[in-house]
């Protein structure tokens, strides 16, 4: 496993897409956190004081298309190899066809987290810069705010993983990309208008509805706890995961 985990380190890194979607996100994540904070403070009245709620939602402001870029580079580092045909000689490499996807997704998982959890701590202490202008700031030490800042980096990381395991069940970069936003900005949009204790319950255990829960200072009174909504969005990166895992066993390559 070590050895496959090198091997996916080295590709990894050596993609081009790499390096640009995470500087992308992390631009997207800092840069409009930073705007927004600016626009609050150039329209704050003389003795306004904002929330810690507040803060966090304009330094975070970003994270939906920052989950999009991570989940993207999750989608391109499975389907590449099945663009390209790399795949191939991936699973000559490595016969054990489990070893080389949990192999891939560990290293990516590493790497989406440590790339997440800076970009989100970024966007924070920038945004609460700018706010610190007219004290429409909160600390990290305020009741709630690490937690949301570090449940945003690990959103991130946990998009990128669903990218991941989506690309290994669809297989073609444009659909499962499409997936991506399906699943996670549009749906969830969508699961509001569904009547009833039933539609309460699906729009709560939604994808980015539940998983975005561990990232608010003040969650949604009608969604799930911060941690128990983020297991359930982990739970479908697995549910995901593992179906991919059945159709490789079984697909040609």
């Amino acid at each position: 496993m070590i050895d496959v985990m090198r091997s996916e380190w080295t590709k990894l890194r050596s993609l081009r897409s790499t390096v640009w979607t995470l500087v992308a996100a992390f631009l997207m994540m800092v840069g409009l956190g930073a705007l927004i904070a600016w626009g609050a403070v150039s329209n704050a009245s003389a003795g306004a004081t904002g929330s810690a709620a507040q803060a966090v939602m304009i330094a975070l402001v970003a994270l939906p298309f920052g989950a999009i870029a991570m989940a993207t580079l999750g989608v391109l580092v499975i389907s590449g190899e099945y663009r390209t045909g790399m795949i191939r000689t991936s699973l000559q490499a490595v016969p054990q066809r489990l070893t080389f996807l949990y192999g891939k997704a560990v290293v990516f998982t590493i790497a989406a987290l440590v790339v997440g959890l800076v970009t989100a701590y970024a966007a924070f202490f920038v945004s609460q810069g700018v706010l610190s202008i007219k004290d429409l700031h909160t600390s990290i030490t305020a009741p709630e705010v690490l937690r949301a800042v570090t449940g945003a980096g690990l959103y991130l990381a946990a998009s990128g993983l669903f990218g991941l395991a989506l690309g290994s069940l669809i297989r073609h970069t444009p659909g499962a990309i499409v997936a991506v936003i399906t699943l996670t900005l549009v749906l969830p949009q969508l699961t509001s208008l569904l009547p009833g204790r039933v539609g309460e319950i699906v729009t709560q255990h939604f994808t980015s509805n539940a998983g975005l829960q561990l990232t608010m200072v003040e969650p949604r009174a009608a969604g799930l706890a911060p941690w128990t909504g983020f297991a359930v969005y982990l739970i479908w990166v697995a549910v995901i995961l593992l179906a991919g895992t059945a159709l490789l066993r079984r697909r040609d390559a």
